[in-house]
């Protein structure tokens, strides 16, 4: 049972008017008048009708200092014309959590190799600095207003997790995002409550000062409606969001396919963002099949990591077979390479053998995609109706939300 107070569920869609009323109701009753409130949100790269919730929440925090912090995660930063437009109007104070300046940090202390070894069933045994951006610190309450998904590293996103990585230091990025690499992501998606990367996310987030309050909610993926939404402290509003997302994004299908096509939406700007085309389908897909990225918007690797040019994509026993050479590298660019590139093994002798192939039919050069170890297809080449009437092919419109796996 959770402590949350939820509206909505699975197969619902709420009413605008639904959403303001129970939105102005939580927080009437949450004791934030007079209090100082940073409002984290999400950016581009999920389904939220974040105009709709944002108005509600300043609207309920009238009598508040409100500060909105956009979770970029290590993301682009997002000019002010595109904060305007994601946010649904012109807010005062409002930060884009910058990532690559260490000055807007806070120290929020260490969790230990031993704390860390315990989490992760001693996959991993590394001491870890716990680094937040300091908007939350300054704060008496951090109030998180984002999406719950099936996710690639966490196995549901949300809750303590819009603080880390949402707007964390690189070392616990790294860290996180490489303990969900050790898993892989096939065997983390979507896996509902507690998973390791969670706790750990959890574990850091306990050393917030701020009080940790959340409004989770659960889109309608590709569209601006709203099934549900959980309010609560981070982490029962999250496993409450959690339940209903289990059972809104993730699709069943009987037999595993031969080939996927995910058709990514514009709001995934690089293959950073657009893998989740990837991730999301994995689990259905043949032992020496294909996934194909048609991203034709689609023109770099990724803005923000470079570096992944020079890495390519490779799974994780690619890395963990050659560890001295790649260790001191980002280990979060380092999982994200994996998940990518999902199973396979390694040996020095045969080299490397992977589960299945990963096309980019974007706007990227055949050279770049080619050097970063993925198949390339010419998008102009690429005949949706015709892969849709293929018997052994899967076609996955607005992908990267909706997870699907194979029937027990």
């Amino acid at each position: 049972m959770t402590t949350a107070a939820v509206i909505g569920g699975a197969g619902q869609v709420l009413t605008e008017d639904e959403v303001t009323a129970f939105i102005g109701d939580a927080l009437a009753g949450a004791g934030l008048e007079g209090r100082s409130v940073c409002v984290i949100v999400p950016d581009a790269t999920r389904s939220c009708p974040l105009p709709l919730l944002l108005k509600a929440v300043t609207q309920a925090l009238k009598g508040s200092q409100v500060t909105i912090l956009v979770a970029l995660g290590t993301h682009a930063e997002m000019t002010a014309e595109q904060l305007r437009e994601h946010l649904g109007g012109d807010y005062p104070n409002v930060l884009n959590h910058e990532w690559w300046k260490p000055e807007t940090f806070a120290d929020l202390g260490t969790i230990s190799s031993a704390r860390v070894g315990e989490i992760s069933g001693e996959m991993l045994r590394d001491e870890v600095p716990v680094r937040l951006n300091r908007a939350v610190v300054e704060h008496d309450v951090a109030l998180v207003v984002g999406p719950v998904f099936p996710h690639e590293v966490v196995g549901f996103s949300g809750g303590n997790k819009y603080f880390f990585p949402g707007v964390a230091g690189q070392e616990v990025i790294d860290l996180s995002h490489w303990l969900g690499a050790l898993i892989t992501s096939a065997n983390i998606i979507g896996t509902p409550g507690i998973t390791p990367v969670r706790a750990l996310i959890d574990e850091a987030a306990a050393m917030i000062p701020a009080e940790k309050l959340a409004l989770s909610v659960v889109a309608q993926s590709g569209t601006d409606a709203l099934h549900a939404i959980a309010f609560g402290d981070t982490t029962e509003s999250w496993r409450a969001a959690a339940e209903i997302s289990a059972q809104t994004h993730v699709r069943y299908v009987e037999r595993s396919v031969r080939r996927v096509v995910s058709v990514m939406p514009p709001k995934y700007a690089d293959i950073w963002t657009a893998a989740k085309g990837f991730y999301k389908v994995e689990p259905i897909v043949a032992d020496g099949g294909e996934v194909i990225l048609y991203a034709p918007h689609v023109t770099e690797l990724a803005a923000m990591h470079p570096e992944i040019a020079q890495i390519g994509y490779h799974c994780r026993d690619y890395f963990l077979g050659q560890w001295e050479k790649f260790r001191d590298l980002h280990w979060g660019v380092l999982a994200h390479s994996t998940h990518l590139r999902g199973a396979g093994t390694w040996d020095p002798a045969t080299g490397e053998h992977l589960r299945v192939q990963v096309t980019l039919a974007t706007g990227i050069a055949e050279d770049v995609v080619r050097g970063a170890n993925l198949g390339y297809l010419d998008p102009a080449t690429v005949d949706l109706a015709a892969y849709e009437a293929d018997p052994g092919t899967f076609v996955v419109p607005n992908a990267g939300e909706t997870l699907y796996r194979l029937k027990a």
